[in-house]
């Protein structure tokens, strides 16, 4: 460890990209950690420098689910065996976070599976961002930070300059808070959409609860996987005489055949911070980088100095 750092920054294969521009905005370096993968598929762990009596961070998003999540429980077992002082889990995308009920008989509470093993793994601390449920905070005895896509989001609709036509749209009544928080802060007016599933990822039907005529749309979610949803809710907007519509996501998981049908969809451009890496071609996918709030984050974790203090809504 370097003496002169109380703490140290680590990060998961997939994870990496971020974990490099966090370090940079934190003006430290990130540390060595090495991955041996074996034949089938398992792999190992190892620190490649000394952790001992460290704040470790450990930066790593959990997709695709399985091997991500399981990289970073190694990684979380490695350091409580190293010796660290306190572990905390960087994840900017919480996997499984959809998981966060019984929504029918016989089902698994996913959300609350995965804080179990992180806390069973050995984590002191989580720093997350915009969770699909708030209260999975609560799945865990150990602090959750919980940060909010809006400090990036926020700027870049102010560049806009849409003024008085700016609507703020929900896709889906569940998201009505999210996008509520955005239409208050801007003093603007709130759309719904009300959608019936045939099953997950298929959407039946939706009916728009709003007045869109002739103004500039934004639509907030906090996910979008395979843009059924935010899609629909865009070209419906645009059938109801909406002037543009754009859409703003915190988390890029974007399964197939998503990058389709934004490009094929009305909307003009598709915004999402880069918690996850996007990789595929679609000329409206814009990524805005959320390195500056975790690293910021990190800084005062290790200060203690107020959290809350840097959230915008």
């Amino acid at each position: 460890m370097n003496e002169t750092s109380p703490f140290m920054v680590f990060s998961g294969t997939n994870s990496r990209y971020l974990a490099e521009r966090i370090c940079a905005s934190l003006n430290c370096p990130l540390g060595n950690m090495n991955i041996t993968h074996f034949a089938d598929g398992e792999f190992a762990v190892s620190y490649e420098e000394s952790i001992r009596g460290a704040i470790v961070f450990l930066v790593q998003s959990t997709f695709p689910n399985s091997d991500n999540f399981m990289e970073l429980l190694l990684m979380i077992d490695a350091a409580k065996r190293a010796s660290a002082k306190s572990i905390v889990a960087v994840i900017p995308y919480f996997g499984w976070a959809r998981q966060d009920r019984k929504d029918k008989p016989r089902v698994s509470i996913g959300a609350k599976l995965v804080a179990d093993l992180l806390s069973v793994a050995g984590i002191d601390r989580l720093i997350t961002m915009d969770l699909h449920a708030d209260q999975i905070q609560g799945f865990f005895d150990v602090p959750v930070d919980h940060l909010y896509a809006s400090s990036v989001f926020i700027p870049y609709i102010e560049s806009l300059n849409l003024g008085d036509n700016l609507v703020m749209a929900s896709p889906d009544v569940g998201g009505s808070k999210r996008a509520g928080a955005y239409a208050k802060y801007f003093d603007v007016p709130l759309v719904l959409c009300n959608k019936t599933r045939e099953k997950a990822n298929v959407v039946a039907s939706m009916q728009v609860i709003g007045d869109v005529k002739d103004k500039d749309v934004i639509l907030i979610d906090d996910i979008v996987d395979t843009a059924g949803t935010i899609t629909k809710a865009a070209n419906l907007m645009m059938e109801n005489g909406a002037h543009s519509v754009r859409a703003i996501a915190s988390h890029c998981v974007m399964s197939d055949p998503a990058s389709f049908r934004i490009q094929e969809s009305q909307l003009e451009e598709m915004v999402f911070t880069d918690s996850i890496p996007y990789s595929k071609k679609c000329d409206k996918v814009k990524q805005l980088s959320i390195a500056d709030i975790f690293a910021e984050t990190i800084r005062r974790v290790v200060c203690n100095e107020s959290i809350s203090s840097q959230y915008i809504i």
